[in-house]
């Protein structure tokens, strides 16, 4: 799918408009349930390890069909795609808020996966492509799009809250419907049609990546069960990533031509995109799981705690980071903002059982939004750089789905370990609150790791570009409408 670079499309803000609005309502609904959890196990009983899954059916089935959706894009047009996911994403919607049990809750919100996963990377590849002629202008479409993207998880659990605690938990899926409905509407008229491209869908590479990602996620998640096969699990899982492999490479149009893999800084600033999540996503989970469980916060209340560091990620993506991209380039930019959101990390680790706001929660929820706004552009422009125009909707699916990959496992594997720390100071005779405290502290101390280990594999591994780093995202931009 090509669009001309030669002139810029007069309505190019209209439609960044549109899809940031598509980016923050798709990343809003992997966390805008968060604290409607306790409400939706009263309403449908839910135990806790199916409470979960209230997160993960989205975040699996997103992140496993993203490849997938990014393939679709390339060959039947980014804006026919991104017109068919939110159809799915509107219609699942309206399933899960008039849900009546919990299976059909958790199949609503796997349909709400698979359409977020076909609407990511077409409007990435949009982006891209409606600001490829000028590169100083892409720059800032991207400081709006990664601000749409990393607040809309923020942002999720404040108006998760304030949904739970004036409406109903029914609305935290129903809010969708309307404005799903508004931006198909304002489909035709904003967004360019792009071209189709010829070949064929590899249906059962997307089938064998997705599960393997939903078994490995569920090994994690269930780690702690007595007589759980996490062993088993894992292992099948392997066998279905290496099987994955194969089948991309024998296959004549595979879902991921593992050539695309050659291009510079692809693989690494994949690997880092997804350590990335896996280090953000626990940060706010937890942080919302200490408001609440800790210091006795409702709804309302910790999603107003979490309010500025949503609105610092989106003033510094908007205002700052493309001036700290351009001025010293995105590696260090991506490491510096890595080791930010690191130390951000092991201050909330530190927060004790009788904290405040003030002293305890402001100061490192701000610092991680400096880390987190610092990262994300950076760790997306080294992803997606290199990759060819042919491959741009493509890169943009893969970059997607390395980030809610890393997403998912992260949040399964801090989950696990912070039920162990407190399964372990519980069994010892420790205070309760006292033990899921040291639990949250052990998780958060674990995705600091995840993200040092994410600015050592930069430092390391992520080759400089030869191009100055202002021009750096037009490399991106050249191949045609792409994002995600």
């Amino acid at each position: 799918m090509t669009i001309s670079n030669a002139s810029p499309d007069p309505r190019r803000w209209w439609a960044l408009f549109l899809l940031c609005t598509a980016q923050f309502l798709v990343i809003l609904d992997t966390s805008i349930v968060g604290i409607a959890l306790p409400a939706l196990q009263r309403a449908l009983g839910f135990d806790a390890a199916g409470l979960q899954w209230i997160f993960n059916a989205y975040v699996v089935a997103f992140g496993g069909l993203l490849l997938l959706g990014g393939r679709l894009a390339d060959l039947f047009g980014p804006r026919r795609l991104f017109a068919v996911g939110f159809a799915i994403l509107t219609a699942a919607s309206l399933a899960a808020g008039l849900a009546g049990d919990s299976t059909t809750l958790l199949v609503a919100r796997a349909i709400q996966g698979a359409g977020a996963a076909l609407i990511a990377p077409a409007a990435l590849s949009l982006v891209m492509a409606l600001f490829a002629a000028r590169p100083a202008e892409l720059q800032r479409a991207l400081g709006f799009w990664g601000a749409s993207a990393a607040a809309g998880g923020t942002a999720g659990v404040f108006l998760g809250g304030v949904i739970t605690e004036w409406l109903s938990w029914r609305w935290t899926f129903l809010v969708n419907v309307p404005v799903g409905l508004l931006v198909l509407a304002a489909t035709t008229a904003w967004l360019p049609r792009g071209a189709r491209q010829r070949g064929s869908v590899d249906v059962a590479g997307a089938l064998t990546v997705t599960s393997a990602l939903a078994l490995a996620v569920y090994a994690i998640v269930t780690a702690n069960a007595p007589g759980a096969p996490t062993g088993a699990l894992v292992a099948i899982s392997a066998a279905l990533f290496v099987a994955f492999g194969v089948l991309q490479r024998v296959r004549r149009m595979p879902l991921v031509p593992l050539a695309m893999f050659r291009a510079p800084n692809l693989t690494i600033g994949n690997v880092v995109m997804a350590l990335l999540g896996a280090a953000w996503i626990p940060a706010w989970f937890f942080l919302n799981m200490y408001l609440q469980a800790v210091l006795g916060y409702g709804a309302f209340a910790s999603g107003l705690a979490l309010l500025p560091m949503t609105l610092a990620i989106m003033v510094l993506m908007m205002m700052v980071t493309e001036r700290v991209v351009g001025r010293i380039g995105p590696r260090p930019a991506l490491v510096l903002g890595l080791g930010v959101l690191g130390l951000a990390l092991l201050l909330f680790a530190r927060m004790p059982v009788d904290g405040s706001f003030l002293a305890d929660v402001l100061v490192p929820s701000l610092l991680g939004a400096v880390g987190m706004s610092l990262a994300y552009i950076p760790a997306m422009i080294t992803a997606t750089a290199a990759a060819r125009p042919e491959d741009a909707g493509l890169a943009s699916g893969l970059v997607n789905t390395t980030y809610q990959v890393g997403s998912a496992i992260g949040l399964a594997a801090m989950v696990a370990v912070a039920g162990a720390r407190t399964a372990a100071l519980a069994s010892a005779g420790a205070d309760a609150t006292a033990a899921l405290n040291d639990g949250f502290a052990a998780a958060f101390i674990g995705a600091a790791v995840i993200a040092f280990v994410a600015a050592a594999a930069a430092v390391l591994a992520i080759r400089a570009p030869r191009t100055t780093p202002a021009a750096a995202p037009a490399t991106a931009a050249t191949p045609h409408p792409s994002a995600g």
